[in-house]
């Protein structure tokens, strides 16, 4: 759930999570059994329209040429960071298939204009990326006035024809984003239907996607309540439903019931943004989200890249794809992350039909940079007839394999280890179209014990105007047990004062400023971290604080 705090028109400096007002204890307990029948979603209307490039078939998203198609992907927000272009190809390098990219229409945020909109399509399918297009004026409309209408979207789309003909195996339409508040969601229902219909009545082929009301959570049930008849008023069916995943989410029992329901009737649908870091509504359940897409074969879309305001959300830290966050490893390089599990789309020539060589085994890894919770390994590049698309590093314990992290290059990060404890690790490389090398040979590590420092700080300026500066505050635990209950001190020594804090409460007395945390970043998990980020005032001088304290013990700074 994204809006901005930017009414001018200009592109804001950041991004920020939407409050939800209210939050329904048992979700979607009450839909009617029958609005989600398979039987109504073979009921497919037809057209005039030939279903082209990208679409959808048997309740599944496919390519022209019938091979089925499961996004891999995250969120750009262009409209706001229009300069960085060059995240499209950062987002590639770590196996992604797909990037959904914000646009404007011009009612919120300055329109984006279609020669940048031809251009971030020809910038996606240089990176061999699956482009979905969205407009983010429409969120929370209902509920938030600053916002527009999905027929405005529409008409936004129309005008964008010219550019979009032809690109149907390239782009896929998300016709508005979070396009409904809290305020009487039941009203999403009919502007969603007539929005589709509007631009299959411009002549659109392209597969159209919708999002949920209730801010993209659909907490109240209305489009899965719904879903049949919205598909049903798409003459082509090829429209796919996207349901966004935050702290809604937070039990793996809510996450498989809404994605089952869908599947079940045989109405596409994925999960169009999720997050993992809890926040002050709850602690989404990434894992089964993650999980669940997997098993399920539907995609998934993490939110986002780069520039929130709260940073917690950022998967790379300001734009650089060497500065993964927590969140950038989990998603990229976690269990059922991109680089684990995405395959490239076969109109760029990813899962070659009838590819069945595997890769040759990778060279025998070795270790470097280990630590009591963490071992960097590389390895020799495996080969392969097609090209190998990504690395499985797994930890070897007799004659079992645990997955332990993934890669698109020869080495990674091996996070979350136990300090003092001997491990073995071997990798596998894999091909577009699925196959598996042999393993390669095994290097053998043992961490270092404990460090005696129990902290770690990181401080930053995110920016900074005359009379006030943004700035960050990650605080690590390098320990193999988890922090609970902290408290951390710092002084600023240009009279630098807190206005606005998130991720933690704070107290100021001249320069020392003390912060205990918030219910969400109480715990720090051990080899883990949370983010405090603020709004200070200043004068014309900001310097750092050079100490920190945790608890009453001084942490290392980086």
């Amino acid at each position: 759930m994204r809006t901005t705090r930017s009414t001018t028109g200009s592109p804001p400096r950041t991004i920020c999570l939407t409050t939800l007002l209210t939050r329904l204890t048992v979700l979607l307990g009450l839909i009617a059994l029958g609005a989600l029948s398979p039987a109504a979603a073979h009921a497919r209307p037809s057209g005039d329209l030939a279903a082209t490039g990208l679409h959808i078939s048997g309740g599944r998203l496919v390519e022209a040429n019938g091979n089925d198609f499961v996004m891999r992907g995250v969120n750009h927000a262009h409209t706001w960071y229009p300069g960085e272009t060059q995240s499209l190809a950062d987002i590639k390098s770590f196996g992604a298939n797909t990037v959904r990219v914000v646009l404007a229409d011009g009612h919120r945020w300055s329109a984006n204009s279609a020669a940048d909109v031809a251009n971030v399509v020809a910038q996606c399918k240089a990176n061999r990326l699956i482009c979905v297009l969205e407009v983010h004026d429409t969120t929370g409309y209902g509920e938030d006035s600053a916002a527009g209408t999905l027929d405005q979207a529409a008409d936004y789309w129309i005008g964008l024809k010219d550019v979009l003909a032809g690109q149907e195996n390239y782009v896929i339409i998300n016709i508005g984003n979070e396009p409904w508040g809290n305020t009487a969601p039941e009203g999403w229902t009919d502007p969603t239907i007539a929005a589709i219909k509007k631009l299959r009545d411009a002549g659109f082929q392209h597969t159209l996607m919708v999002d949920a009301p209730n801010w993209g959570q659909d907490w109240q049930g209305v489009m899965r309540a719904n879903a049949r008849s919205v598909y049903a008023a798409d003459t082509t069916g090829n429209l796919i439903f996207s349901i966004h995943m935050y702290s809604v989410f937070d039990t793996a029992a809510e996450v498989t019931d809404y994605l089952n329901a869908f599947v079940d009737a045989e109405l596409p649908i994925l999960i169009g943004e999720f997050g993992g870091p809890a926040d002050q509504w709850g602690d989404p359940d990434e894992d089964t989200m993650m999980a669940a897409a997997q098993q399920l074969k539907l995609g998934y879309l993490a939110w986002s890249w780069s520039g929130n305001t709260d940073p917690i959300l950022d998967l790379a830290i300001d734009f650089d794809p060497t500065r993964l966050s927590a969140w950038g490893q989990r998603v990229f390089n976690g269990a059922n992350g991109i680089a684990q599990t995405a395959e490239e789309a076969t109109v760029y020539g990813g899962g070659t039909p009838g590819d069945t060589q595997a890769p040759t085994a990778p060279g025998t890894p070795t270790a470097s940079a280990v630590t009591a919770t963490s071992a960097t390994l590389a390895w020799p590049a495996a080969t392969d007839n097609v090209g190998v698309v990504g690395y499985d590093v797994v930890r070897v314990a007799g004659g079992t394999e645990t997955a332990l992290a993934a890669s698109t290059t020869n080495s990674v990060t091996v996070t979350g280890l136990s300090a003092s404890t001997a491990y073995t690790f071997a990798v596998y490389a894999r091909d577009a179209a699925g196959n598996r090398s042999a393993r390669s040979g095994t290097v053998a590590v043992t961490t270092t014990g404990a460090p005696s420092t129990p902290c770690s700080v990181g401080y930053r300026v995110v920016g900074e105007w005359p009379g006030g500066f943004q700035a960050e505050i990650a605080l690590r635990n390098p320990g193999t047990a988890a922090i609970t209950g902290w408290k951390l001190v710092f002084t600023f020594a240009d009279g630098q004062t807190v206005t606005n804090m998130w991720g933690g409460t704070p107290t100021q007395s001249g320069g020392t400023v003390s912060v205990a945390p918030a219910s969400y970043t109480s715990t720090i998990p051990a080899g883990g971290s949370v983010t405090v980020g603020f709004l200070g005032s200043k004068g014309a001088t900001n310097t750092a604080p050079t100490t920190f304290t945790l608890n009453g013990t001084t942490c290392t700074t980086t």
